[in-house]
C-alpha cells in the first residue's frame, strides 16, 4: 500500500495567487422554477442533533446523478420522487414526477429515532433506490413514460433497539454498484443508538448524560439479487452483506470494481460483526506462573520484575507541551507518521521488527482527543535516534492555543487506543500520564529541536523538501492559524472488500487526511480522486489504475487552494473536476451567500492562476441543496445540475 506522497516536481513554491477572469451572469446562469420544492427540514425541536450530524446534514448532496442517461432524481418536501433530464437541443431541464412515497405515521408520544433526510441511488437508467428517510427503501423501475412501479419495500430493522424486540432505523443511500450481473450492493449510513439510550431527549437524567457522548455511526453494506422480484404488499428486510463503524459519517464512497472493493472516505471505519470478548483482569491470587522445559518454579527465587513505564512521558510551559514516545532507534524515518489537528493527535508508527523477542510494540493514536486545543501550523515532530542506545525518542511539540492554560494531562481521556485490526496485539494504555518528563532528557529534547526553532525563525525551509524559504507571498502577513487549520474536513480512507474484509491489495491510507475537495457528483465513474490540503496547497490525488501498483498519485497541484478556502465561512460543498477547477458551493442560508467559486487549475511553473464568482443560491432561489455534473448531447457539454429550495439552476460554459 503506497500513501499520499507528493510529488516534489508538481509543487509550486513561486506561486504569487488568483487573478479574477469573470465570467458573465446571464450567459452561464440560468434558472428555472420548480414545481415540486426539496426541503432541508426534518428535524424535530424534541431532538438533540450532534455536530457530526449537523455537519453531514449540511454537506449532503439531495440530488442523485446517473451516468448512464446523464439524468438526475431528487426528493421533495411530500415525498415526491422527481426526475430530472436535460434537453440535448436546447439544455432546458424537463422535470417528471416518478412516484409519490408513502408518508410514515408516527406519534409524538412515542420515542422514535431521528429521521435523515431522504435520498436515492441509480442503479441504472431504469432502476431507481430510494430511502424516505424514515428507515424504509423502495426499489423503483423507471418505464420510459408515466410513473414508476415499485418492485421491492425493504426496511433496515436492527434486533432490540430502542428496548424493543426489533427496531427500524432511519439511513442515508450513499453509492450504489452493480457488483455482478445478478447482484447490486448499497453502502448506507445510520446513525447507531446504543441499547440502553433513548434516541430523542425527552428530559430523563440517561439522555441529558448521552447527550455528552460522542456518536457513532453504522456503515451497511446492503446486498440485492438482481432482478428483484416483485412481493405484493410485502415489507422485506435488507440483506446486510457487512457492517462497519466509525466516528461519523462517510464524506465520499466509491465502488473499485476492479478490485472489487468499497473505499470509504471519513472516519476510521472498524469491523464489529463480531462482539468483543468481555475482557478480565485476575486477581493476585489467580495468577500463577507457568514453568518453562527443565524449569523448577518451587526452588526460584521471586525477583522483582521491572515495572512497565508509561507509554511517553511529557512537560508543559504556558505555551506549549512537549511529549516524548520512546522507540526502537532502528525505526526508520518514513515509518512515523504524525498528523496534528486543532483538537486531535495521530501518531502512527509501523513496527519494523514485529514479534522481536522483549520488543514492545509502537504506541498507536488514532485522531485522539488532546485536552485542550493546539495550534497544528506551528506543532511539530522530530526523532532522536540516539544511535548508541536501544531506544530514541519521538518528540512531539504542541502549541497551546490558550497560552497559559495549564493541561492536568495529554488527551481528553489519556493513553492509546487499542491497535488497528490484523495490528500486532498490545496492552491497552488508556491511562492517565502524570507529567514526569526527566530535566535531562528534556535538555535532549530541547537540543534535537534547536536546529528546527531556527530554520523556523531565519526563514529557511523546516520540512526537508527544498521547498524554500518562508511561505507564499500571497500568504505574508496574511495567515490566520485558526481559519487555516479549520479549513476542510479531517477524514482517513477505508478499504472494505466485497465481502466485507480488508482489501488484501488495499488502496487506502490509514493516517488521517485534510480532504479540501472531493470529485464533481457525476464524473468518478471510473477513477476515484482527492484534493488533500499540504501546507497551503490543495494536492490531486488519483487513484492508481487496476494494472498498476495499488496507490495514490499526486498527479496535480492547486497552489494555495487551502490559503483562499480558509476565508470561505459559508461554505457547503467543495468538489473538483480532475485538475481543470475547483468548485466552493455557498449553502446560500445568509442574505449575501449562494454564491460559487471556481479554482482553475494552472501549470507548476505559473505565478498566477485564474478565478471567477458566479451567484447560485440565495435571495428567490433559496438554500443550495443538491449540485450534480452531467454531459449532455453529441459534444459531451459539461453542464452543472444545482437544486435551491425554490429554483433549479444549471450553470453552462464553466468548464
Amino acid at each position: 500500500m503506497s500513501g499520499f506522497q507528493p510529488n516534489r516536481s508538481l509543487l509550486n513554491p513561486r506561486f504569487e495567487g488568483y487573478k479574477l477572469s469573470p465570467i458573465a451572469q446571464e450567459q452561464a446562469v440560468a434558472h428555472y422554477g420548480l414545481q415540486y420544492k426539496p426541503s432541508q427540514t426534518n428535524v424535530s425541536g424534541r431532538s438533540h442533533v450532534t455536530f457530526q450530524e449537523v455537519q453531514s446534514r449540511i454537506s449532503h448532496n439531495h440530488l442523485a446523478l446517473c451516468k448512464q442517461d446523464e439524468s438526475a432524481a431528487y426528493i421533495d418536501g411530500e415525498l415526491r420522487v422527481v426526475s430530472i433530464k436535460l434537453s440535448e437541443a436546447t439544455l432546458e431541464p424537463g422535470i417528471r414526477l416518478l412516484y409519490e412515497l408513502p408518508k410514515p405515521i408516527s406519534s409524538p408520544d412515542v420515542d422514535s429515532p431521528q429521521p435523515e433526510y431522504p435520498s436515492a441511488g441509480f442503479l441504472d437508467s431504469t432502476s431507481l433506490f430510494v430511502s424516505d428517510g424514515y428507515g424504509s427503501l423502495y426499489a423503483l423501475s423507471i418505464p420510459s413514460t408515466g410513473l414508476a412501479e415499485i418492485v421491492g419495500t425493504f426496511e433496515l430493522a436492527i434486533p432490540a433497539v430502542f428496548g424493543s424486540s426489533r427496531g427500524v432505523v432511519p439511513f442515508r443511500i450513499h453509492h450504489v454498484a452493480q457488483t455482478s450481473p445478478d447482484a447490486a450492493v448499497i453502502i448506507l449510513s445510520s446513525k447507531h443508538y446504543p441499547k440502553d439510550v433513548q434516541p430523542v431527549s425527552n428530559g430523563t437524567s440517561s439522555n441529558r448524560r448521552a447527550q455528552h457522548k460522542s456518536p457513532e455511526f453504522d456503515i451497511w453494506a446492503a446486498r440485492f439479487t438482481l432482478p428483484i422480484t416483485p412481493v405484493a404488499d410485502q415489507t422485506r428486510s435488507i440483506d446486510i452483506l457487512w457492517h462497519r463503524r466509525g466516528d461519523d459519517v462517510p464524506i465520499y464512497t466509491f465502488y473499485d470494481s476492479a478490485r472489487q472493493s468499497f473505499m470509504l472516505v471519513g472516519a476510521s471505519y472498524r469491523t464489529i460483526d463480531i462482539a468483543p470478548v468481555p475482557s478480565y483482569t485476575p486477581t493476585a491470587d489467580e495468577v500463577a506462573p507457568i514453568p518453562r522445559a527443565n524449569e523448577n518454579l518451587d526452588d526460584a527465587t521471586p525477583t522483582n520484575a521491572p515495572q512497565k513505564p508509561p507509554p511517553y512521558s511529557w512537560t508543559q510551559t504556558s505555551d506549549s507541551v512537549t511529549v516524548a514516545i520512546p522507540l526502537p532507534s532502528s525505526t526508520p524515518t518514513d515509518a512515523i507518521k504524525v498528523a496534528f489537528s486543532l483538537r486531535t493527535l495521530t501518531v502512527f508508527v509501523r513496527d519494523t521488527k514485529p514479534g522481536g523477542e522483549g520488543e514492545t510494540p509502537p504506541p498507536r493514536y488514532d485522531m485522539k482527543p488532546l485536552w485542550d486545543h493546539i495550534q497544528s501550523a506551528t506543532s511539530m515532530w522530530t526523532f532522536d535516534r540516539a544511535a548508541e542506545r536501544k531506544y530514541g525518542v519521538l518528540t512531539l511539540h504542541l502549541d497551546k492555543a490558550h497560552e497559559g492554560t495549564r493541561w492536568p494531562q495529554v488527551f481528553a481521556v489519556a493513553g492509546a487506543t487499542a491497535p488497528a485490526l490484523g495490528a500486532s496485539s498490545m496492552a491497552d494504555d488508556d491511562e492517565e500520564v502524570p507529567e514526569t518528563l526527566d530535566p535531562s532528557e528534556l535538555y535532549a529534547i530541547r537540543e534535537a529541536l534547536e536546529k528546527y526553532t531556527a530554520a523556523l525563525q531565519s526563514g529557511e525551509d523546516a520540512s526537508g523538501l527544498g521547498l524554500g524559504r518562508g511561505v507564499p507571498s500571497l500568504a505574508k502577513e496574511e495567515m490566520d492559524e485558526e481559519l487555516d487549520v479549520n479549513v476542510g474536513r479531517t477524514a482517513c480512507v477505508t478499504c472494505v472488500g466485497l465481502d466485507g474484509g480488508a482489501d488484501s491489495t488495499s488502496h487506502g491510507d490509514e493516517a488521517p487526511l485534510q480532504v479540501l475537495s472531493t470529485p464533481f457528483p457525476g464524473t468518478d465513474a471510473d477513477r476515484p480522486s482527492l484534493v488533500v490540503k499540504t501546507g497551503l496547497d490543495g494536492l490531486v490525488y488519483e487513484l492508481g489504475a487496476p494494472e498498476e501498483k495499488p496507490g495514490w498519485k499526486h498527479t496535480a497541484t492547486y497552489s494555495a487552494l487551502a490559503f483562499v478556502l480558509a476565508s470561505k465561512r459559508d461554505t457547503r460543498s467543495t468538489y473538483h473536476v480532475s485538475s481543470q477547477a475547483v468548485f466552493a458551493f455557498e449553502s446560500g442560508s445568509r442574505d449575501l451567500g449562494g454564491n460559487v467559486y471556481v479554482y482553475r487549475g494552472a501549470p507548476a511553473k505559473e505565478k498566477w492562476a485564474k478565478q471567477a464568482v458566479l451567484k447560485v443560491g440565495g435571495g428567490s432561489a433559496g438554500p443550495l441543496l443538491g449540485i450534480g455534473l452531467v454531459k449532455v448531447g453529441p459534444n459531451a457539454e459539461p453542464v452543472i445540475i444545482c437544486l435551491c429550495e425554490g429554483e433549479l439552476v444549471l450553470l453552462r460554459n464553466v468548464l
